[in-house]
């Protein structure tokens, strides 16, 4: 394939020693596969739990496991054994990073501490994702949504009147992978200087609330009186939960749109310059001089009435044609898309987003393409490795015979 120059990938020769499983650490690594680093899956024998997690078709790996471990290769490996550790010492040594997500202090348990690593490999980058950072929460259990519980999201996410709510992105497991991407490509590019390794540790939690600082934002704006862009009454001493309202210095809102199904809503902002186009598509063209109407502050006391003009005429008319009409006249708007639709989408799949991928066992399946692209290193995303698909070629790599890899299989090693 060609990759666009004579540079091949942009992290060509970077081998990742990946001990991850579920969500937060396979999505980093997959990332990091896509720019081009050689990923190697480390797994027990009997495999990542995800690969027989909600499972729609028997015997084989889910889609939890496929969509989230593409462009890597597999190998099986028992830390508990010792010869499984002298294994995994070598493939440490090989290894530009080393990524996991155990439960805190499980890798030191197994015999392979920070410094013990270091050891093996001075140049070695060691990332891991835990639940939360070294204070109270520490030992605490984490979960996605026990991650936006306890980073902010939960608490600023839902309607006034209602419960706090999880949200449908991954901000948590997934969300966090892409920060440890970022933190171990500066630890690489730091390398280049210093020559050494470092240790890289980013926490769900802490993720989270960096995704949630606008809310952060508000909060301390709220000691200065209330947040006139939010559509609530009251405001207490906390950032209240707000259903649609963008939060930030545009009001926005999902009003509804014919036929008025589940997703049939498309979310519209209100730009001070966006008002008289506005006005006049949805037939009320005197509201653009009229001074109850005219001017951003003159809205802000009944936000909830000017969205609901525009829905008494956006309920009349599909979201896709209400998209033409608002896009056509300058208005920022994007209709609700549902998971069928999305998809479904050509331009997604034009673009890149949304591909399907051949797989040995269960034929295809779609999953989402790389969001990072550049220009001289293109991604074509190809299929997950089976359970240690690769063991004879890594292996074999490290010098082991053929007939010493039968015996590692015999003996549960590998």
């Amino acid at each position: 394939m060609d990759t666009g120059g004579s540079g091949g990938k942009a992290l060509d020769g970077i081998r990742v020693l990946d001990m991850t499983h579920v969500q937060s650490g396979p999505s980093c690594t997959q990332l990091l596969a896509w720019l081009g680093a050689d990923v190697v899956k480390l797994e027990a024998p009997s495999g990542d739990v995800t690969r027989g997690q909600l499972r729609d078709v028997p015997g084989v790996d889910s889609l939890y496991f496929t969509m989230l471990n593409c462009n890597k290769r597999s190998i099986t490996l028992n830390m508990k054994s010792e010869r499984g550790k002298e294994i995994f010492a070598d493939l440490v040594r090989g290894s530009d990073v080393m990524v996991e997500n155990f439960g805190p202090g499980a890798v030191d348990r197994m015999g392979f501490t920070w410094e013990r690593l270091q050891e093996l490999n001075p140049r070695l980058v060691y990332a891991s994702i835990k639940g939360f950072g070294p204070g109270r929460y520490a030992k605490f259990k984490a979960y996605e949504v026990i991650a936006q519980a306890m980073g902010g999201s939960m608490s600023t996410t839902g309607f006034e009147d209602g419960p706090p709510l999880a949200t449908g992105a991954q901000i948590g497991d997934s969300g966090t992978g892409v920060h440890a991407v970022a933190a171990i490509l500066a630890a690489l590019y730091q390398r280049e200087r210093t020559g050494r390794g470092q240790r890289v540790q980013v926490a769900m939690q802490h993720a989270v609330l960096n995704l949630c600082r606008v809310k952060l934002r508000d909060q301390q704006r709220l000691a200065h009186g209330p947040l006139t862009e939010y559509p609530n009454k009251t405001f207490g001493t906390e950032v209240p939960r707000s259903g649609n309202a963008s939060g930030g210095g545009q009001p926005g809102w999902a009003v509804r749109c014919a036929p008025g199904g589940p997703n049939d809503y498309i979310y519209v902002i209100v730009q001070p310059v966006g008002w008289a186009p506005l006005s006049a598509i949805i037939g009320r063209p005197e509201l653009a001089d009229d001074p109850e109407w005219a001017t951003p502050q003159a809205r802000l006391s009944k936000l909830d009435k000017m969205f609901q003009l525009i829905e008494e005429w956006s309920s009349r008319h599909g979201k896709w044609e209400v998209l033409d009409r608002l896009n056509a006249a300058g208005v920022p708007c994007g209709p609700i898309l549902s998971t069928e639709e999305l998809i479904r989408d050509e331009t997604l799949r034009q673009e890149g987003m949304v591909v399907e991928v051949g797989h040995p066992e269960r034929g295809s399946f779609v999953t989402v393409g790389s969001p990072l692209q550049l220009s001289d290193s293109p991604v074509e995303i190809t299929t997950p490795p089976l359970l240690g698909e690769h063991n004879t070629e890594i292996y074999t790599g490290l010098g082991l015979s053929p007939r010493e890899l039968a015996e590692l299989k015999t003996d549960g090693v590998i």
